[in-house]
Parts: structure tokens; C-alpha cells; sequence
């Protein structure tokens, strides 16, 4: 995890994978959007590490692999928006455009899709984050 700047905004990126985590982070870059702060990370690689960072921490926002193994992003995003009642707003990363509807039962406020465009991915972060409402994409 990241040392949080005094007005940076906080974005827990998981997936078990690590080079995916970076990836993500790459796309979306450290200042998403001119009228928004900086961005400092934190990065999870388990479902046990995204529940306590968001049962102990605060987070404005968290992007989740959909493809994490064993239990992938999706799954984690329904259970999180069912058992939070300050849940944060929850971006799905998918490999295929055609998941999209998974990632609407997942109740996310928003997709990527892979391969990440830098451009596209940080427009996304940026509109969830400005609004908390879901951003079709």
C-alpha cells in the first residue's frame, strides 16, 4: 500500500495477479482527470485483503478484476454493494466487451475491458468518480 497524500484520492486495485494490478494502474495513470486530485493506490492480491481494506480504510473508489482467480471481481463487487451500507464505487475490469452483462449483475458502477485504453479507462474512473453514479460504457 501506498503512503495517502493529504487530498489524494484512494483506489484499491485488485487482482491476484500482479501484473494485471499494474496494468490497471498504468491505464488509469495517477491523475485521471485535470479537475480531480491526485490518485495514490492500494493494491490487493486476495478477497481477504479487499475486505479489510474496505472494512478499514477509506476508499473513493475500487477497480476489480473480473477474471481474479479463485474468486473473481464480479462475484466480489455483488457481494460488496449487498454487504456494505458505505459501499465505495466499484469498477469491473473485464476481458471480453460481450461480459458486460455480467458486470450489470455484478450491480458495478462501471466497466473497463481489456485491453485497457489508457484514454478510455480514465475517462470511466473519472465520471464514477466525480458522480458515484453508474457510467455506461
Amino acid at each position: 500500500m501506498s503512503a495517502q497524500s493529504a487530498s489524494a484520492l484512494r483506489i484499491l486495485v485488485f487482482s491476484h495477479r500482479p501484473e494485471i494490478r499494474e496494468a490497471i494502474i498504468t491505464a488509469v495513470g495517477y491523475r485521471p482527470a485535470t479537475d480531480l486530485g491526485r490518485v495514490d493506490y492500494l493494491e490487493a492480491g486476495s478477497i481477504e485483503d479487499v475486505l479489510y481494506v474496505v472494512d478499514n480504510e477509506h476508499v473513493d473508489l475500487a477497480i476489480l478484476d473480473g477474471e481474479a482467480q479463485p474468486t473473481g471481481g464480479m462475484g466480489l463487487s455483488r457481494q460488496l454493494k449487498n454487504e456494505l451500507d458505505d459501499c465505495p464505487p466499484i469498477v469491473v475490469a473485464v476481458r471480453r466487451r460481450d461480459d458486460r452483462w455480467l458486470a450489470t449483475w455484478s450491480l458495478a458502477d462501471a466497466v473497463i475491458v481489456h485491453p485497457l485504453d489508457p484514454l478510455a479507462a480514465a475517462e470511466t474512473v473519472a465520471e464514477v468518480l466525480r458522480s458515484g453514479a453508474p457510467v455506461a460504457r
